[in-house]
């Protein structure tokens, strides 16, 4: 995905070149791998966080990949919920 950064916003492409609008939450560092959270802006499908693999191309060029195994998933989003528990409400499913 290409991005573009607005302050706390990035607006990415997916590999359609649809353009989607996001709120950066945070990055993590997981296993030597950086890797962001973002939260749909005016997503009306409720609070589900994406997580992205962050890969530097060039100088200065980022590409954002999506993360297929569920393990690093679920670890990147427990960091997420330990280093934000004061500050929203999570919901186990």
């Amino acid at each position: 995905m290409e991005n573009e950064m607005l302050d706390n916003m990035i607006r990415l492409n997916d590999e359609d070149g649809n353009e989607i609008l996001f709120e950066f939450l945070d990055l993590i560092v997981y296993d030597n791998q950086e890797y962001v959270v973002l939260l749909p802006a005016g997503d009306d499908g409720g609070d589900e966080v994406v997580i992205l693999r962050l890969e530097e191309v060039d100088d200065e060029t980022e590409a954002y990949n999506s993360v297929e195994d569920e393990d690093i998933l679920n670890a990147v989003f427990e960091i997420f919920k330990e280093k934000f528990k004061d500050e929203f409400n999570f919901i186990d499913e």
